[in-house]
């Protein structure tokens, strides 16, 4: 069987001047779908067709290797039978000259299909096939996916197909990997803006009907011994309790129903500005002084919260009139300031106990330890406060 197996891609680069017009066309259409399209696997199902014409195959199928890397992933097929791609929709990675393609890293031709018409589809291979070709698509030498094309005779892929073979397999390749990456990014930044919904949740609204459940104690003990005056003095406090577990909870709520503006973080900033206008009857300024922001999502995320956390907890306990909210970049460190004309800060020793829960001072810090900066919470000599977020800009290239 080894014999049958003929290499159809070297390591080499193509060379330009042997891709004809026709493959530069393939390639430029490629290349302005990576930029254009966000689902990496239905433009790896549209371009089967191309890579079927190209190659001069009847039938084609694209396959994705799973995550552990283990088994490769049918996305995608054209002209096979329907109980062949039901059958194939998850194969091993080692299977056939799939797994030959995966395991070595070349594209291959296989003309002996005794393999595929005992393990896939015995009818199909006897009569309708006599050559697979497999085309891995490849990303630092790991491969990320294959392109099976199913020809029926016995035949070889022409050079100038080898050639365009191998840079589409680079292209996809990356896409691939581009989007692997993606979608661990995003399960991280999912996962860490959970936890910080859990550490918030924690350190209001679980702290809150903890008291609430221990006054519930003593008052039952006092309720028990009839002392009438105890007990009702602790079913005010569990009265408060519940009230302020319940405006808690609107605020976490609130706070996570607003979603940061599709523009950008300077047109998210001046949402929340309007709406702490109406909400906290008090003035509000924004001051961008930069002119072009480059903030990942993430990042953009982080800062929007560190914000919107603030103006909440003013609007609550600093009974200001006057807030101004200021977004600068000096010697390559933003610099976020919300500044207030409130109550400030009474005692700068015991921040951690006074303003550890009015301002979520604790998450507001795992924010900013995410952006690689620091948060200060500082009083004003004229009266009020300053929230100061400072954190580096980080290179476009990064």
């Amino acid at each position: 069987m080894k014999d049958n197996i003929q290499p159809l891609i070297q390591h080499s680069p193509p060379d330009p001047g042997n891709v004809s017009i026709p493959a530069l066309k393939v390639l430029s259409e490629i290349t302005t779908s990576l930029s254009t399209d966000s689902n990496i696997e239905q433009l790896l199902g549209r371009f089967l067709s191309t890579m079927i014409r190209l190659a001069g195959a009847q039938a084609g199928a694209v396959r994705v290797i799973t995550d552990d890397r283990t088994h490769l992933r049918l996305i995608g097929s054209v002209g096979l039978p329907a109980e062949l791609v039901e059958h194939e929709a998850m194969v091993s990675v080692d299977c056939g000259v799939c797994g030959k393609a995966a395991r070595e890293i070349t594209a291959s031709s296989w003309t002996n299909v005794a393999y595929c018409r005992k393990h896939a589809n015995a009818e199909y291979f006897s009569a309708g096939c006599a050559t697979v070709v497999a085309v891995p698509l490849m990303h630092k030498n790991k491969v990320m996916g294959v392109y099976n094309l199913f020809l029926d005779k016995d035949q070889t892929v022409p050079e100038d197909i080898r050639l365009l073979f191998h840079s589409i397999s680079e292209h996809l390749g990356i896409a691939l990997e581009n989007a692997r990456l993606t979608r661990e990014n995003m399960r991280i930044s999912l996962m860490n803006e959970r936890q910080m919904l859990a550490n918030q949740i924690h350190d209001s609204l679980a702290q809150t009907l903890a008291y609430a459940k221990m006054r519930l104690t003593v008052l039952s003990d006092a309720m028990r011994h009839e002392d009438y005056p105890k007990a009702n003095r602790y079913l005010g406090d569990v009265e408060e309790a519940v009230d302020l577990a319940y405006a808690d909870l609107r605020d976490l709520i609130t706070q996570y129903r607003d979603r940061i503006n599709p523009r950008g973080l300077v047109p998210a900033i001046q949402e929340l500005a309007k709406n702490f206008r109406k909400k906290a009857s008090a003035d509000v300024d924004f001051l961008n002084l930069v002119q072009d922001v480059e903030l990942s999502p993430d990042e953009e995320i982080q800062v929007f919260h560190i914000i919107q956390e603030s103006l909440y907890n003013i609007a609550k306990h600093a009974r200001a009139r006057h807030v101004v909210i200021t977004f600068d970049l000096e010697n390559g460190q933003y610099i976020v300031n919300v500044a207030d004309d409130g109550v400030g800060v009474q005692k700068k020793h015991d921040e951690s106990s006074t303003m550890g829960k009015s301002f979520g001072l604790t998450i507001m810090r795992e924010r900013a330890a995410r952006l690689g900066g620091k948060l200060s919470v500082e009083s004003r000599p004229a009266g009020g406060t300053v929230i100061r977020l400072v954190f580096p800009q980080r290179s476009s290239h990064s």
